[in-house]
C-alpha cells in the first residue's frame, strides 16, 4: 500500500496547531448556536458550509509547510474522500427528520450533539483499525470486502436502508424504548423532561439515538476506505474530523435539494468500488495518492453536474425535508 513519508508518531506542531483550530470554532460555533432560536438561514449555513471548507483547505496548507507535498496530497485525498461519502449521511439526516416530526429549529442541536459524538466514535474506530493493520497485514483484505460491500449497498441497497431508518424512528416502538421510557410528543428542544416523577426520552433523543448508530454503519464504510489512502493516524482522523464538522451546515444549505442528487449515491459507489480493488490489489499494484484524488475528484464533478443538470430540466421544487 502508498504510504507517505510523514511520521507515523503523533507530532506536536501537527496535533497542536489541528486541535487549536477546531476547538477554538466549535467554541464560536456552538456559542453562536446556544443563542439561536430559529432554524438556520441559507446565508448564514452557506456561509458556515464556505468556513468549514476553507478550515479543512488551510489545515491541508499547514500539512505542505510541515511535512511536504506528499503528505499534503494524501491528506486532500483522504479529506476529499471522506466529504464524499459524508455525502451519504445527509439523505438519512433528512430520512430521519422527516420520519419523527422535527422541526428545523430543533434538528440543528441534535446534529450539533450527533456529530460530537461521531467525532469521538471515529477517532476509536481510526485507533483500532490503524493498530489492527499495523499488527496483522491481511486485515486488509477484510477492510477491502467491507468497502465493496458498501458500494454494493449503495448501488442495490437504498431500499432496505429506508426500511432500517424508519423502523428504527418508531419512537414508542424502536429498540431504544426497551431501555428508556420514551414520550411521542416533542417538548421544545429536550431530549429528556420529567413526566410522572422519572425521567423520559422524547423523540429529539430517538433522532440523536438513531443518527449516532447510523454513523456506526457509515464509519464502517468510510475509515477502511481513508485507511486504504494513508495509516498515519494525524492525517486520516484530521481528514476526518474537518469533513464531518461541515456537515451540520451543509445539510441545512442543500435541505431542499438533497431528493434531487440521489445520482450521488451511483457517484460514491463507484469511489468505494474504486478504492476497494486498490486494497485488495494494494500488495500488486502501488496506485499513487494523486491517482486517487484524481478519480474522487473526477467521479463527483461529473455525478454532481449530471445530477445538477438533470434537476434543472425537472424544475424547481418546494423546500421540504427541514420541517
Amino acid at each position: 500500500m502508498h504510504l507517505i513519508s510523514a511520521p507515523q508518531a503523533p507530532t506536536p506542531w501537527g496535533w497542536g496547531l489541528f486541535v487549536a483550530l477546531v476547538l477554538a470554532m466549535l467554541a464560536l460555533d456552538l456559542g453562536l448556536d446556544s443563542r439561536r432560536r430559529a432554524a438556520p438561514t441559507l446565508r448564514s449555513a452557506a456561509l458556515w458550509s464556505c468556513t468549514w471548507v476553507a478550515l479543512g483547505v488551510a489545515f491541508g496548507c499547514v500539512v505542505l509547510a510541515l511535512y511536504g507535498s506528499s503528505a499534503a496530497v494524501t491528506y486532500f485525498t483522504a479529506y476529499l474522500l471522506e466529504k464524499s461519502l459524508s455525502l451519504d449521511n445527509l439523505f438519512v439526516f433528512a430520512l430521519i427528520f422527516g420520519q419523527l416530526a422535527i422541526p428545523a429549529a430543533y434538528q440543528r442541536r441534535v446534529l450539533s450533539w450527533g456529530i460530537l459524538g461521531a467525532l469521538a466514535m471515529r477517532g476509536l474506530l481510526i485507533a483500532a483499525g490503524i493498530s489492527l493493520l499495523d499488527r496483522f497485514h491481511w486485515i486488509i483484505y477484510p477492510f477491502a470486502a467491507l468497502v465493496l460491500l458498501a458500494a454494493a449497498r449503495l448501488l442495490f441497497g437504498e431500499q432496505q436502508e429506508r426500511e432500517a431508518v424508519v423502523a428504527a424512528c418508531a419512537v414508542c416502538g424502536s429498540w431504544v424504548a426497551r431501555f428508556v421510557p420514551i414520550t411521542p410528543v416533542l417538548r421544545g428542544g429536550s431530549f429528556w423532561i420529567r413526566q410522572g416523577g422519572r425521567l423520559v426520552a422524547t423523540p429529539l433523543f430517538i433522532a440523536l439515538v438513531v443518527i449516532e448508530t447510523s454513523d456506526v454503519v457509515f464509519a464502517l464504510d468510510s475509515i477502511p476506505a481513508v485507511l486504504a489512502v494513508t495509516r498515519v493516524p494525524l492525517l486520516v482522523y484530521t481528514s476526518n474530523v474537518f469533513a464531518m464538522l461541515g456537515l451540520r451546515s451543509l445539510y441545512f444549505l442543500l435541505a431542499g435539494a438533497v431528493a434531487r442528487f440521489h445520482a450521488l449515491r451511483y457517484a460514491l459507489a463507484v469511489i468505494l468500488a474504486f478504492v476497494g480493488a486498490k486494497m485488495l490489489l494494494s500488495g500488486v499494484v502501488d496506485v499513487p495518492s494523486w491517482i486517487s484524488l484524481g478519480v474522487i475528484v473526477v467521479v463527483v464533478v461529473i455525478t454532481a453536474a449530471a445530477s445538477a443538470r438533470g434537476a434543472s430540466r425537472r424544475g424547481p421544487r418546494r423546500h421540504t425535508l427541514a420541517t
